[in-house]
């Protein structure tokens, strides 16, 4: 390593102008390997600029951080040397000899012009520095500690203890990998200046729910302890440590350890996996030529092949040089194309592999003109390199009746030439087929996922108009067309006899057939006295529109999401308002739609003769399918609560309940179980599980492991709505736990409508870069923004460089 020549131009900003210009004594630091010797050393320094007495931390955190550098194994021990004498920064001899330097102060401006530059000289030379809560405080004048820091503390900030939980976000960082995930935990919490997440890697928040944070409250991303790279060496703060009993607990010893072991060099680690400059988005694909959509249809879905291609489909809806009919007596009513392309990597270049004529371009309009039929998902077999099997999820234009206007949705498996990359139409062999009504819109769903058994699932919507129930409960059995309701979701996602508002799990077969799997909600012989059914496909009932669903094949849970009705503000008399749903599926289920929302919250009945009428609450352990409409079975399996849920006003809207269980529905009562999140316009977009495990070896663009294991969430919308990586208790998940952790994403997923404005599906691929599709700014069309992107890392490996590790003490 180069010299660190130290001169007055290294103090910037404030700092150099708000003290004296130092003298021509200013010493130099030449240093020609990082500081440090064959044993490590900590330097604790404890100098404070604060009047009175020493405080009682300092004695507290040197015998914590002493008796750290006893324990652990023998070859991460260090020695630890205390000193409040500032010159020691100007002594450069004595400050190359440690590896790390904490800094355990009450603040204030502790050193002076040579000093500081003497610690610049020290990290610049690949030093390491670990700040300690009000460390924060020191050097007020000095852009370049701030820096260091990463952040201020505000005047506002509490000064009282409190109890409060923090969230540990980061599993892998050696300061917070062995922590509780939801750490309960006495400190006195500061608040920021300046939020620093994005800047600093963030490994912890403290949730501000749990405590009373005051008036300069950071809201839902409170970082509490962060670390970066810094101007050549490595730099953690935490904030917390302001209490002397902090350093008795085993958890916070554990905490500092893995920072002292970072930054002293004794172990690698990654802080750079949440800075925001380490990620770059880059759009793929080009607009189309004109009349032509030799690039992209309208986006739809999109799946990744094991040699790094990229599968997107177009749903149906032409751009707006092609005729679109929306008359029942012309037989090309809603005649459309979907479209196959493929995004090779190593070419950077688009084909067109196919298109299914299908029903789905009647362009917009009301429920009864706009359709959501047409091509609506894509899986590639499990043993696609070797069989080239593509499975498409699509509502074929041959198979509509337009008199009864019904349809025939269906999952195909079709054949690809790997060599051209075209979809042999000839090689169709459909494996599962079902009626849907096509007189009016929406709720299509389309998401398909494989897990590692084999077993394909299949998302449906609920094939349900959202007009004739006021955006509350889709439970309107009077609208019909020819004895077909189609406002009614118990005659779909409620009915247990019915393929549609479903997650489908099959075990497809090599000849084109299906078996059913063990474990599918229903066997498909169940009966009840009134003559209801079941279809043994059944995994999940009671969605209303999953477009976008995934299964973790290391785990092989599943995570769905769904979009909800339209009303937007809850009502005592109906029921809960719009609410956006995800939820990670452990096991088959009814999910609650239309009986049930969120956390179990139910809607009102509504029945005939009268459906304006409200009749009494949906018992949501008890659900009951007395439609009219229903040919399955009457009594229904429970409802499981999901984990997140989102309206216009918030993130998982709760009510106080009466002593039957019902929610007030007052929206001054309500209070919000997930504040980082929050709707308007919203369509929730399921995203994947990173695993970091799949990466094909050798990847310069791999998402970092601190990823690992986080589910990614989204909305179709980039306002207020989600887009975020959550981290999940695998011990409450499967019962509607909600997520103990949530990371933004919109920094990195770039929105905004030059960016990635309208998420419509997004997945790893074998590299580890994260593939998203962007709609485009219409409806029922593509445009000049529908595109595909990558969103690539670009931040390099851990640090320490693995040839500057240092050696621990052997004595």
């Amino acid at each position: 390593m180069t010299a660190g020549l130290l001169t007055t131009g290294l103090l910037s900003g404030t700092a150099a102008s708000a003290r004296p210009e130092p003298g021509p004594s200013l010493t130099t630091m030449s240093v020609k390997s990082p500081p440090g010797g064959a044993n490590v050393r900590v330097l604790i320094f404890h100098g404070s600029a604060a009047s009175g007495g020493e405080s009682p931390l300092v004695n507290a955190g040197i015998e914590a951080i002493e008796r750290i550098g006893l324990s652990g194994p023998v070859n991460q021990r260090f020695k630890v040397e205390a000193t409040d004498d500032a010159s020691v920064f100007t002594d450069e001899a004595r400050l190359g000899r440690f590896n790390a330097i904490v800094f355990l102060t009450g603040g204030g401006d502790v050193l002076d012009p040579e000093q500081e530059a003497g610690l610049e000289a020290y990290m610049e030379a690949g030093g390491g520095f670990v700040g300690l809560h009000d460390a924060a405080r020191a050097e007020p004048y000095s852009e370049w500690f701030t820096g260091l820091i990463g952040a201020r503390p505000a005047s506002s900030s509490p000064t009282t203890v409190q109890r409060a939980t923090v969230e540990v976000g980061d599993r892998v960082h050696p300061a917070t990998k062995d922590l509780p995930v939801q750490w309960k935990r006495p400190d006195r919490w500061l608040n920021w200046v300046k939020n620093p997440s994005g800047t600093v890697h963030t490994v912890a928040r403290v949730r501000e729910s749990t405590y009373q944070p005051g008036t300069g409250a950071s809201g839902w991303d409170h970082p509490v302890s962060w670390c970066r790279d810094y101007d050549g060496g490595r730099s953690f703060y935490t904030g917390m440590g302001g209490t002397v009993s902090s350093y008795d607990e085993t958890d916070f010893r554990a905490h500092l350890r893995g920072a002292l072991l970072w930054t002293t060099r004794l172990v690698r680690a990654d802080c750079k996996a949440t800075i925001n400059g380490n990620y770059r988005a880059e759009r793929l694909t080009k607009p189309n030529q004109p009349g032509r959509n030799d690039q992209i249809g309208e986006p739809h879905g999109l799946v990744t092949a094991p040699d790094g291609r990229v599968f997107y489909i177009g749903r149906g809806g032409a751009d707006s040089s092609q005729p679109v009919i929306t008359d029942w007596n012309d037989p090309d009513i809603g005649k459309g194309k979907g479209e196959i392309h493929v995004y090779d990597p190593r070419t950077g270049q688009v084909t067109l592999a196919g298109a299914l004529t299908v029903f789905g371009n009647k362009g917009g309009g009301d429920e009864l003109v706009k359709v959501e039929e047409g091509l609506l998902g894509i899986e590639l077999d499990p043993r696609f390199e070797e069989n080239g099997w593509v499975y498409l999820h699509y509502t074929p234009h041959s198979g509509i009746d337009r008199e009864t206007r019904m349809a025939e949705r269906r999952v195909s498996r079709f054949t690809l030439d790997r060599a051209t990359d075209k979809l042999d139409l000839a090689s169709e062999k459909v494996l599962l087929e079902w009626p849907v009504q096509i007189h009016s819109c929406c709720h299509a769903g389309g998401g398909m996922a494989w897990d590692s058994k084999g077993n394909l699932y299949i998302a449906t919507g609920d094939n349900n108009s959202s007009r004739f129930s006021d955006g509350y409960s889709g439970n309107n059995p009077e609208p019909d067309f020819k004895g077909v309701s189609f406002a009614d979701a118990r005659r779909t996602a409620g009915n247990t006899n019915n393929l549609n508002g479903k997650i489908l799990r099959i075990h497809p077969e090599p000849d084109g057939t299906y078996t059913l799997p063990e474990g599918n909600l229903f066997t498909g012989k169940e009966t009840d006295e009134g003559g209801g059914k079941t279809r043994g496909e059944i995994y999940v009932m009671g969605v209303r529109n999953p477009a976008r669903i995934f299964v973790d094949k290391t785990t092989d849970i599943l995570y769905a999401g769904w979009v909800g009705p339209d009303a937007s503000a809850p009502s005592p008399v109906w029921g809960p308002a719009k609410y956006d749903t995800f939820a990670v599926i452990t096991k088959a289920s009814n999910r609650g739609w239309p009986y049930c929302m969120g956390n179990k919250q139910p809607y009102r009945d509504r029945n005939l003769p009268d459906p304006s009428v409200p009749l009494g609450w949906y018992d949501c352990d008890h659900p009951k399918n007395e439609s009219p409409n229903n040919d399955g079975l009457v009594d229904l399996p429970p409802v499981t609560g999901n984990n997140i849920w989102y309206s216009p006003q918030g993130g998982g809207p709760d009510f106080p309940r009466d002593a039957d269980g019902i929610p007030s529905y007052r929206q001054e009562d309500a209070t919000y179980r997930l504040p980082w999140l929050k709707g308007g316009g919203q369509a929730a977009m399921n995203g994947p599980v990173y695993r970091h495990a799949d990466v094909a070896p050798g990847s310069d663009v791999a998402w970092p492991t601190y990823w690992d294991g986080k589910w990614f969430v989204g909305d179709f919308y980039d306002a207020d709505q989600p887009r975020n990586a959550v981290l999940m208790d695998p011990r409450t998940q499967g019962d509607g736990g909600p997520p103990v952790h949530s990371e933004s994403l919109k920094k990195i997923v770039p929105v905004g409508n030059d960016g990635i404005k309208n998420l419509m599906d997004w997945k790893f691929g074998p590299d580890g870069a994260l593939y998203v599709l962007d709609y485009g700014r219409g409806f029922f069309t593509s445009d000049a923004k529908s595109a595909l992107w990558r969103v690539t890392y670009t931040g390099g490996g851990p640090t320490p460089a693995a040839d500057q590790l240092a050696r621990g003490s052997q004595s």
